[in-house]
């Protein structure tokens, strides 16, 4: 968390404040986050303009022509439009600040995030460059997952959170889609037929789809970039509803600890 349709959903809303417009510096109050902010950085950044307003998996691209500004939003950073007179608090690290007066703030309490600059192709970067396929994109699809699970003894729902497999699908997203797909989360990625492949590339797609247009999912940290909290929590089917009545059977949503992160799902709906 933030997942894809987090970081999506604050890419399209910084676009129009972005885009095109020009950048007169950055603030770094904070350089310790995932990997350190690099100290040349605002002399890198100032008076550069921004070309695109891009995403790879959960990483945002600000192409500024000389290189790209890359920003993740780690496990519970959050990335908006801020008041220029709003003092800075605790664990906002970061400004860019517009030349016109618009000013973009990260907050990151727990610093797993990142801001880096990369001066060559930005998908030519160690982060970016081995991630899987956008599922969202036309070429992710049933086919595709078909082939790329069939070496993959790792049960489906860790399998869909390995960035190498397909970019930015987290825990959330993860268990929505194998419940709306009925598949059950322990299934061993490789056993998963053609059939199912293609229910779950759909699932997957129809899932992130009703995410981003909800404004992404808000639990604990994350509203979107005009400060306005995502609601596609309301719409879980499973995450989160551990004891509660299934929407589908009514049998009890269950729960798991699987790769260290809490899986739910129905064992009537997704018994393989």
């Amino acid at each position: 968390m933030p997942e894809l349709p987090e970081v999506e959903t604050t890419r399209r809303g910084l676009q129009p404040h972005l885009e095109g417009k020009r950048i007169r510096t950055v603030v770094v109050r904070n350089r310790a986050l995932r990997l350190p902010v690099p100290r040349d950085l605002p002399q890198r950044v100032a008076n550069t303009t921004v070309r695109a307003i891009g995403r790879r998996g959960k990483y945002l691209l600000l192409d500024c022509g000389s290189g790209t500004l890359i920003i993740h939003l780690g496990m519970s950073g959050r990335l908006w439009l801020a008041d220029a007179a709003t003092p800075p608090q605790a664990h906002d690290h970061f400004d860019l600040v517009m030349a016109s007066g618009a000013v973009v703030r990260l907050r990151d309490p727990r610093r797993f995030g990142l801001v880096l600059w990369h001066r060559g192709e930005a998908l030519s970067h160690p982060l970016l460059k081995d991630l899987g396929p956008e599922p969202l994109d036309a070429g992710f699809d049933g086919a595709w997952l078909y082939r790329a699970t069939r070496e993959r003894s790792a049960p489906i729902k860790q399998a869909l959170m390995d960035s190498h497999l397909v970019a930015g699908i987290g825990n959330i997203y993860a268990s929505e889609a194998l419940f709306r797909a009925g598949i059950n989360p322990k299934t061993p990625a490789r056993r998963i037929g053609p059939a199912r492949c293609q229910l779950l590339a759909e699932a997957i797609r129809e899932t992130l789809t009703l995410a981003i247009d909800a404004g992404g999912s808000s639990l604990r940290d994350y509203v979107g970039s005009d400060g306005v909290a995502g609601n596609f929590q309301n719409n879980f089917l499973v995450y989160g509803r551990a004891g509660l009545a299934c929407f589908s059977c009514g049998a009890p949503v269950r729960s798991f600890v699987q790769g260290q992160r809490a899986t739910y799902y129905c064992p009537r709906c997704q018994r393989c």
